[in-house]
């Protein structure tokens, strides 16, 4: 299995990115796919979930009305659109299976590095 994430950069604070994560070696739109992140110093968080058909979706308190999860199945394909950011944003991302992810799914991630 292969989560490969993607997108992350230097930002400044209200600026706006879009992260994807490929994913390879699972039945991608028969799973629910997460988008979790993790801060310096702090545990990984969940940050958006997504269902498999894409036709829900939720999201962790400090994001909403900011990120945009969505999906693409027939490229197995999870997106994170990532606007108004803020300094607290700050995180290498990655995606997984939501809302339990799978300790072996884990990639590198992607760092998102915003500015204030």
């Amino acid at each position: 299995v292969q989560l490969q994430a993607s997108g992350g950069d230097l930002v400044q604070g209200g600026g706006s990115l879009r992260l994807a994560c490929a994913a390879s070696g699972i039945f991608f739109r028969l799973n629910d796919m997460g988008w979790y992140r993790q801060a310096p110093g702090k545990p990984r968080e969940l940050v958006a979930g997504i269902t498999a058909g894409g036709d829900s979706t939720n999201y962790a308190d400090s994001v909403k009305g900011r990120f945009t999860i969505s999906r693409e199945n027939a490229k197995n394909t999870v997106y994170l659109q990532m606007n108004s950011l803020k300094p607290e944003d700050t995180a290498v991302y990655y995606c997984n299976t939501y809302p339990w992810p799978r300790g072996t799914y884990w990639g590198q991630g992607t760092l998102v590095t915003v500015s204030s």
